[in-house]
């Protein structure tokens, strides 16, 4: 039956200061990716379709997870571009650019919610036009037959469970905070519509020899 498994990208290069650097797996991204590939295939799930975005770290996430499958690459799926977003909160409204993971809990939603209301002049894409994108790339994937994988990132998906749940920008930015590297995500149709029935899943780095790999950044 038809379902949709959305990926985050493994661990990128978590000392980037912008989105160049960042775009680009680390040694345990990979080994992240291989694992998730290793926990499919041995638990039988089974994909028709491959879909990643055109960054660097979905590439090498699904290459690493060797799947089998040949990607269908859509720029649609690629990140917002955050370390952007927050040169321009700096420099526009002086918030300060976070330089530890903790502090992204309180930058990501205030930024997220002035981007949303169209207060970052210079943003790299509206607001509408992230979600517009994303929504779309989705709903055409839906409408093909086949289980399908989708390698992407963590804004891309609380932007995906933000149209499905409904969810105000708060939630959805707490959301994409929570996201875990190479984490699953799921879509599956229920009654007529596609719901999620799976958020951020990692068994492949459940057992306690792995716990280490359990990034967010």
């Amino acid at each position: 039956m038809s379902h949709i498994t959305l990926i985050r990208h493994g661990q990128a290069n978590s000392q980037a200061t912008n989105e160049a650097d960042y775009d680009r797996l680390s040694a345990l991204g990979h080994q992240q990716a291989a694992w998730l590939g290793d926990h499919l295939k041995t638990t039988g799930q089974h994909h028709v379709r491959l879909y990643t975005g055109t960054l660097r770290r979905h590439i090498e996430t699904a290459a690493s997870m060797d799947t089998g499958l040949e990607a269908v690459r859509d720029a649609r799926l690629n990140e917002l571009e955050y370390y952007t977003l927050a040169q321009a909160m700096l420099d526009e409204h002086g918030l300060a650019i976070p330089l530890e993971q903790t502090s992204f809990t309180a930058h990501m939603p205030k930024t997220f919610k002035a981007w949303s209301e169209g207060r970052i002049e210079g943003a790299p894409e509206t607001f509408e036009a992230f979600e517009a994108r994303v929504t779309g790339a989705i709903k055409d994937i839906s409408a093909q037959d086949g289980a399908a994988l989708v390698v992407t990132s963590g804004g891309v998906i609380s932007m995906i469970m933000r149209s499905f749940m409904q969810l105000d920008i708060e939630n959805m930015a707490h959301t994409a905070l929570a996201i875990f590297n190479t984490s699953a995500h799921r879509l599956f149709p229920i009654g007529g519509r596609w719901t999620p029935v799976m958020f951020n899943a990692i068994p492949h780095l459940e057992h306690p020899d792995r716990h280490h790999a359990q990034t967010h950044v």
